[in-house]
Parts: C-alpha cells; sequence; structure tokens
C-alpha cells in the first residue's frame, strides 16, 4: 500500500481542497446527556420489548468507545497536514466523538447493570484494535473513512425511519438518534482527510484500496454484529436456528436496516463518490426539531 509522505516532510498546503462538502456547512458539537436519572428504568429489552432488537444496538453500542477512539487518533494523525477549514472541521469532528463516547460508555454501563456480561465482546474489539498498532497511519486513516460511510448511512436510517426506534425507551432511543444526526452532520470529515492524505496518489490506487478495504470491513462488520447479537440473546436462553433466523429477518427484512443501506454503500464504490453527493442536511434539521419540540418550556438543549 502507497505511503503518504511523513508530515514534517510536507512543504505548503493549499488553503482549502475542493470537495462537495458545503462551504458553509458548519459540524456543531451537542453536549447532551442521557440515562442519567436515577429513576430512569429502560428495561432488560428497552426497544419494543423484542430481544433481537434490543441485543443488536447493544451489541453495536459496545463497539462505540474502542471504535471512536481509534476514528479520533486516526484522524488527528493527519491534521496538523490539511488545510485550515479541515483542521476546524476535524477539530469538531474530535470532540464530538469524544462526547459520543461518553454517552455510549453510560449506556453500555446500563447494559451491564441489567445483567449481561460484555466481557467477550468486549475482549473481541480490543484484539481486533490491537491489530491496527503496527499498521501505517494512511491504512487507519482508510478505516475510518470506510466505518465512518457505515455509520453515516445507517445514521440517515435511524432519522428518516421512525420505525427503527418505535416503541422504544426514549431516553435510549433519543440517545441514538442525538448520535446519528451528529455522524450526519460530520460525515465528511474523514473521507476529505482521506483525499487531503491521498492527493498524490492517482484516482485508481485511491480507489483500489478504499475499495478493497471496504470489502474486507463490511464482511468483518457485519459478521462480528451478528455474532456479538447472538452472544447477548443467548444470555437470555434465546439461541438456536430460529433465533438466527429472527436475526436475519430483522437486519435485511423488518425493519431491516442492513437491507436498506445496500444503495448507499454500493455508491461508495462509484467514480467520483463522496459523502456529501448527497446533501441530507435536512435530517440534521429534522431530528434538532424533534429535540426542541420535547424540551420543556423555557428549557435550553445543552
Amino acid at each position: 500500500m502507497p505511503l503518504m509522505k511523513k508530515p514534517g516532510s510536507v512543504q505548503a498546503r493549499p488553503a482549502t481542497i475542493d470537495t462537495p462538502t458545503p462551504k458553509d456547512h458548519q459540524i456543531t458539537p451537542r453536549d447532551r446527556r442521557f440515562g442519567r436519572d436515577p429513576e430512569h428504568q429502560p428495561g432488560r429489552w428497552w426497544l419494543n420489548d423484542d430481544p433481537v432488537a434490543t441485543a443488536f444496538y447493544n451489541a453495536l453500542s459496545l463497539t462505540f468507545p474502542r471504535g471512536e477512539a481509534f476514528f479520533i487518533e486516526s484522524v488527528k494523525s493527519f491534521r496538523d497536514v490539511t488545510p485550515e477549514k479541515l483542521q476546524k472541521e476535524i477539530r469538531a469532528f474530535v470532540k464530538q466523538e469524544i462526547i459520543h463516547t461518553r454517552e455510549h460508555v453510560a449506556l453500555n454501563r446500563r447494559v451491564e447493570e441489567s445483567g449481561y456480561d460484555t466481557s467477550r465482546i468486549e475482549k473481541r474489539i480490543t484484539e481486533s484494535l490491537e491489530l491496527t498498532k503496527g499498521r501505517p497511519a494512511i491504512a487507519n486513516l482508510a478505516a475510518t473513512m470506510i466505518l465512518e460511510h457505515f455509520t453515516a448511512i445507517m445514521a440517515q436510517q435511524f432519522i428518516a425511519n421512525p420505525q427503527h426506534f418505535a416503541n422504544a425507551d426514549k431516553e435510549t432511543a433519543d440517545l441514538w438518534r442525538w448520535h446519528a444526526l451528529e455522524e450526519i452532520e460530520h460525515k465528511g470529515v474523514a473521507y476529505d482527510t482521506w483525499l487531503y492524505a491521498t492527493k498524490d496518489w492517482s484516482r485508481w490506487q485511491r480507489w483500489k484500496v478504499k475499495a478493497l478495504m471496504m470489502l474486507i470491513i463490511t464482511r468483518n462488520f457485519w459478521t462480528n454484529r451478528y455474532n456479538d447479537t447472538l452472544d447477548l440473546l443467548a444470555q437470555d436462553g434465546i439461541s438456536g436456528f430460529r433465533t438466527k433466523m429472527r436475526l436475519i429477518r430483522f437486519l435485511l427484512f423488518k425493519p431491516g436496516v442492513a437491507r436498506k443501506i445496500i444503495v448507499p454503500w454500493i455508491k461508495f464504490f462509484l467514480p467520483g463518490f463522496h459523502p456529501w453527493n448527497e446533501d441530507d442536511r435536512h435530517l440534521i434539521d429534522l431530528a434538532e426539531s424533534e429535540f426542541e419540540a420535547a424540551l420543556p418550556d423555557g428549557a435550553q438543549a445543552i
């Protein structure tokens, strides 16, 4: 895999790079807290009393604290050699991801307090990330850019389709929607960093690397989420062939989050792809308006 020059070897950087990221777009960290009320009892199966749906999102949440720390370090490795505008976006991205980590640590604690043993899942995540420590920084940036695309296209679904969190515990569902709106908001940061870091590569070289890594990461992402979900379900005494079919039905049919992101996943491979080829800031506005409407009179979002 071709490597970028070391940051110290870069002689100069342009004031900006030409990407579809909206010029007037702002990334705003929102310091929100969810589920902190001691009387808040979301229930063991907090999503529509559905053990499969709950286990999937609990398993996904368990990946975020360590995963987002990896994202932060991967992007920060290139911050000082990027244009000024992108540097500001990276700093805002980092702030958002730090707050996301804090809230998912709290959610994961509630999962453990519900009686689940998450140690096996956390051990696998830790071991997986340990493998990245000897890799070139550009490889870790590529992985981050791809996983950020995954989170962004799932985030679109979480906000646009109320079915995903229908009849869920409100605080927990609000956490996921808040996280989703910020994932959409910063969806171009890792990709723009990648474009700048590989600006001396040919288009074919860039496409070949990102396409290969997308295929590998897609396989690993869904294999691990599938197995982690089954791990949590087994702790409720729910296992066997029918359980696997229920999980597949949940992912592919109803509500079918895996099926509904297939088209945006394919678009990643198209020439000229960029996350902001689709301007979906209306989803950010939609989520924020719902949060504002839910506040008591005179209250302010923080």
